[in-house]
């Protein structure tokens, strides 16, 4: 006989639901693809827009500048090998000491790059200007971005971020530069030669117009300043030495003319005793 039991009489168990936990970020990132510049002059010009920022900055401790480095922002983007590496970047308000192989944003905190340049080649252009503009506006949040080829002069072209969160063209001055306000420098070209390369390479300005330099530059100038105040040094004791010889030698005119001027007077107060030894012999007065 089989027994019934009423839905009241069976126990009920409860549904234990797992609590959902976000995939963990992989931690097998490669930082280096071993893929090479585009050129020679592309690795020069990323190295002087990171060497003259450190040098800028060389007073400040709270940012990070690099190039050519791996950015990891997404599980999805390190699991797909998707590598977003800019040519130079710099990020503001982090520690400056801490050893990174690459820029992995969940461990800065979710910050992103505040400025980048990519340094364009005909290969790379339409990525820079496409894909990787959208990437760094809509993604990066990037304030500031710039493109330049450094072998066309006149490629130079920048976006800024603006409240709509947009990107919107930068318009350059009569001097052909674009204004990086999150850095407070000028982005322009430079004629010169560097690392035994001559191009025109994009350099940073201050915003007084002046030259941000490089480390070698720096201490150059700073030599040639130590050489210019050694001469001026030295102009200036010669001038000191001229001016003690002569008057060293004002003192002996002075000294030669006071003993003239006794020996003149004694002669004369010679010659004026004289006569009057000669009145009194002749029976005289030579006070008459």
């Amino acid at each position: 006989m089989s027994v019934q039991t009423s839905p009241e009489t069976v126990s009920q168990k409860p549904l234990i639901q797992e609590e959902w936990e976000p995939p963990m970020p992989p931690t097998d990132l490669i930082f280096d693809d071993g893929e090479p510049l585009e050129s020679n002059r592309h690795r020069i010009g990323m190295n002087v827009l990171i060497r003259s920022l450190q040098q800028g900055y060389a007073q400040r401790d709270d940012f990070f500048t690099s190039g050519n480095m791996f950015i990891y922002f997404s599980s999805q983007q390190a699991r797909n090998r998707d590598f977003r590496g800019p040519d130079f970047f710099a990020v503001l308000g982090v520690e400056s000491t801490k050893e990174r192989q690459g820029w992995v944003v969940w461990e800065e905190e979710g910050r992103y790059p505040d400025v980048i340049v990519e340094l364009m080649s005909p290969s790379t252009a339409n990525e820079d200007k496409g894909r990787k503009k959208d990437i760094y506006e809509k993604t990066f949040r990037t304030p500031d971005y710039f493109v330049y080829d450094p072998f066309k002069q006149e490629s130079l072209q920048g976006w800024h971020l603006g409240t709509n969160q947009q990107y919107h063209s930068l318009a350059p001055d009569a001097r052909g530069w674009l204004w990086c306000a999150t850095l407070g420098y000028w982005l322009g070209t430079w004629e010169g030669t560097i690392d035994r390369e001559t191009a025109v390479w994009l350099r940073f300005y201050d915003a007084q117009g002046h030259l941000v330099l490089l480390p070698e530059e720096a201490a150059q100038q700073q030599a040639e300043i130590a050489q210019q105040q050694a001469e001026i040094a030295q102009q200036q004791a010669e001038m000191a030495q001229q001016q003690a010889e002569m008057a060293q030698q004002q003192a002996e005119t002075a000294q030669l003319e006071l003993a003239t001027t006794q020996y003149a007077l004694a002669t004369e107060r010679q010659r004026a005793e004289a006569l009057a030894t000669r009145l009194r012999e002749l029976g005289l007065d030579p006070d008459v």
